[in-house]
């Protein structure tokens, strides 16, 4: 089986299973996102510690919990400071060689991820619930779009390295490309879904520049990290995408950079959702 049908014959199911809970919202949508979460972490837990940048093995789990759970927890600034004091605690007397390293990484295993993954679920809960699933999927749409026209810009166009110290296949022309598919994201998710919003597609265009330079940039953040840990894929869970990290990577930045545009729009009046 080619690798290309690998991926098609997982993609397929696999994003309908992400529609199908994005509509359900909920709980439904937010344990399904809890445990990509998780996976996620893992997976970047285990890079860094490949890199030489070993992680706390608890903590980053604790502390991505706090940070998705924080809207809907009670006391969760306090239940925050405290797993801070907890920490800091613990690794005072923490007396390995990694000791140093593990206050850094730690924190970067324990909210880089969750906190991407937050904003797509505040994303989910904003307005009525078809407005969130429009966002969120408008969201994941411009992500998805920008990956596949970047690739074939890239693969058609390409002549001018990007970042070749980082991801050495990555050129100007792909990432250029990248912005073309976040259109077509965008608009398919606001005149192909029969959902009437107050979000137009000309109030919407600049997320198109948002997704498309900080999905690429989450996208060369995880890049950076396997070349240090030697691996090409964060892991092998995901049949013929590699892993949750992999396939999650660019979304972590720009579902935060959608979320600050709507709330910052929403502020000053252009839009009621």
């Amino acid at each position: 089986m080619s690798e290309l049908l690998k991926r098609v014959l997982f993609a397929v199911p696999a994003a309908a299973l992400f529609i199908y809970l994005t509509w359900l919202g909920g709980w439904y949508f937010k344990v399904f996102i809890i445990m990509i979460g998780f996976f996620i972490q893992q997976e970047v837990m285990r890079l860094l510690d490949s890199s030489g940048n070993p992680t706390d093995q608890y903590f980053p789990y604790t502390i991505g919990l706090w940070v998705m759970l924080f809207p809907v927890i009670p006391f969760a600034v306090e239940i925050g400071l405290s797993i801070l004091l907890i920490f800091i605690a613990i690794q005072t007397f923490n007396i390995s060689e990694e000791s140093i390293t593990q206050l850094s990484t730690t924190f970067f295993a324990g909210l880089y991820a969750p906190i991407g993954l937050l904003t797509l679920m505040l994303l989910r809960d904003m307005g009525s619930p078809e407005t969130g699933f429009l966002l969120t999927i408008a969201t994941v749409l411009m992500v998805w779009g920008g990956d596949i026209f970047a690739y074939f810009g890239g693969k058609s166009f390409g002549k001018r390295k990007l970042a070749p110290d980082i991801s050495p296949n990555k050129t100007w022309e792909g990432f250029f490309s990248g912005y073309i598919g976040c259109f077509v994201g965008l608009a398919a998710a606001i005149y192909l879904l029969p959902i009437e919003t107050g979000l137009s597609l000309t109030l919407a265009l600049p997320l198109i520049l948002f997704v498309g330079t900080f999905g690429p940039i989450g996208d060369l953040i995880e890049s950076k990290i396997k070349r240090k840990a030697g691996v090409k894929d964060s892991s092998s869970l995901l049949p013929g995408h590699g892993g949750f990290f992999d396939r999650f990577d660019a979304l972590l930045l720009a579902a935060p950079a959608v979320y600050i545009y709507i709330k910052l729009i929403q502020e000053f009046g252009y839009v009621g959702l």
